[in-house]
């Protein structure tokens, strides 16, 4: 009976020594010896991190954006098979190439009518399957400002006519031509071709169905003499290539040998008239010109260069919230940008303006560039239209249409954008929801003689915010939010601003190009050649 006794404690004892010396095979470790053994550990299952998961997130994602961007360069480079010219459907003709027009081309539905386009210096018409247009492009003018000092190249907010109307559902006409008459009653208009090179024939006339008056506006200089002579406008890409060949002449006129002092001080003197988000920006793309390039390419001219902004307002971007107001204007006073607020030009001259400044007391001042930036007035088609149709048509500042964007007065005749008087500022955001809302109309209808019951609503705009470049960086933005709106200013914004004017731009070429532009200027510098 002892012997037995004894033999589970030997086991007991061995057991125990094997499993102390075996605890990297079990996750098990022996406090001591003697010690129960303890349950093996087991092993914790793998997860995904939230870092590994973003990650992969990111992956899908730009394997997701490079897929789309592949497929729809694909598609912009090989259109598909376009339905011909129906004669038996309605043709619409749009004047304008601006935002409006464009807006309004892309989403109208071209199975339901026949598109003609038409610009007219600057002015698109579209006939149901007609594109008439002595500009064939669209031009993304927000970023126009840059285009002035080489931060972007012109070419890369260009978006070619045809790229649109060639991949419309039914083949979309362009002539690219000036409208010179509209004849309301007749249901004409006439165009004749403005290019250097003419053929057999340069002057037509046009039938229309329905008329969509897209022509944009005019600049604003109050009648004052000289301005056209001797300021430049800031609309159109031969105002932008004319405002950089005029700087680059001043600042190597300046630096010409033995120049007096007094009139290299007047070269290198930078007047904006127009204290608006065109006039604010552009004076932020020169200063950046200035202090990152000019200061390094003509360091003995750098500190002569002066930028005044001149503003009849109390303030500029009177459109934007007090604070981002006075937050632009600090900027500007750090940047040595001048601005003269409560001022008004009364002269304009080759080499010198005149001012009275709110004290009634009057100013000359020198400048070797001028750029105006002061609003806009109706084209002289829209004079001519107006002066045509007469009643109710009261208003000098445009074409005064309805909340269904129709011309009062006339028939089968609409307007949109800056051509048109509403209770809408004009812009290049109002213009846009203007150009998508007139296309549903014109869907609506076509339902409508189709025999289905369409209700058709009055425009309503939707605010969505504005932007403005400020300089060094930084812009100012006023966004709504829930019953109020968000001021916010700084180089957040800034990356905000850029995003935005991204996101807008009608396709992919648009996008990649600018992007492009912006990451060139960064990383090389401005050009400041001459061309």
């Amino acid at each position: 009976m002892a012997r037995v006794a004894t033999a589970p404690r030997l086991f007991t004892q061995r057991s125990l020594i094997t499993m102390r010396f075996s605890s990297t095979n079990t996750g098990a470790t022996m406090a001591s010896y003697g010690q129960k053994a303890a349950a093996p550990i087991p092993q914790p299952k793998k997860r995904w991190s939230r870092l590994r998961a973003l990650k992969r997130v990111v992956q899908l994602g730009t394997i997701g954006a490079i897929g789309y961007a592949a497929y729809d360069i694909y598609n912009k480079r090989h259109p598909f098979e376009q339905k011909s010219f129906d004669p038996t459907k309605r043709t619409i003709v749009l004047l304008g190439t601006g935002w409006g027009a464009i807006s309004f081309l892309k989403k109208l539905n071209t199975d339901d009518y026949n598109v003609v386009g038409i610009n007219v210096k600057r002015f698109l018409s579209v006939l149901a399957d007609v594109v008439i247009s002595p500009r064939n492009y669209f031009l993304f003018t927000p970023l126009l400002p840059s285009c002035t000092v080489g931060t972007i190249e012109l070419r890369s907010i260009m978006e070619p006519i045809r790229f649109i109307t060639r991949h419309k559902s039914r083949n979309v006409k362009f002539f690219e031509s000036e409208c010179t008459d509209i004849d309301p009653e007749s249901k004409t208009i006439s165009i004749t071709d403005v290019s250097d090179i003419k053929g057999a024939v340069s002057n037509s006339t046009i039938p229309y169905d329905y008329l969509v008056v897209a022509i944009g506006a005019d600049n604003q200089t109050f009648g004052m003499a000289g301005v056209r002579e001797y300021a430049c406008f800031l609309k159109e890409i031969w105002d932008a290539q004319k405002i950089r060949t005029r700087l680059m002449d001043c600042v190597e006129s300046a630096g010409f040998a033995s120049q007096p002092p007094e009139e290299v001080n007047r070269l290198l003197h930078m007047v904006v008239v127009g204290g608006g988000p065109t006039g604010v920006e552009y004076a932020a793309e020169l200063h950046d010109f200035l202090k990152d390039d000019l200061e390094l390419w003509y360091p003995e001219l750098a500190d002569k260069l002066k930028i005044t902004l001149v503003e009849a307002l109390p303030n500029v971007l009177p459109m934007f919230s007090s604070q981002l107001i006075q937050y632009t204007e600090r900027t500007f006073k750090q940047n040595k940008i001048e601005v003269m607020t409560k001022t008004m030009v009364k002269e304009v001259a080759d080499k010198e303006i005149k001012v009275l400044k709110a004290n009634n007391e009057m100013v000359t001042i020198p400048y070797g560039l001028l750029v105006w930036a002061t609003g806009n007035c109706p084209r002289p088609l829209a004079r001519k239209l107006m002066a045509r149709i007469k009643e109710g048509q009261t208003s000098p500042r445009g074409l005064l249409i309805d909340d269904y964007m129709r011309v009062v007065g006339a028939q089968d005749m609409y307007a949109i954008g800056d051509c048109a008087f509403s209770r809408y500022a004009p812009t290049a955001q109002v213009a846009t929801q203007q150009g998508k809302y007139l296309a549903n109309i014109f869907e609506s209808l076509a339902r409508i003689e189709e025999g289905q019951n369409k209700k058709i609503a009055p425009f309503e705009y939707t605010h969505q915010g504005s932007l403005a470049y400020i300089g060094s960086d930084k812009a100012v933005a006023d966004l709504p939010f829930l019953n109020g709106n968000v001021s916010v200013g700084g180089v957040a914004t800034y990356v905000f601003w850029r995003s935005v004017y991204i996101s807008y731009m009608f396709s992919f070429r648009n996008k990649f190009l600018v992007l492009g532009d912006w990451t060139k200027s960064k990383v090389f510098g401005r050009d400041v050649s001459r061309e």
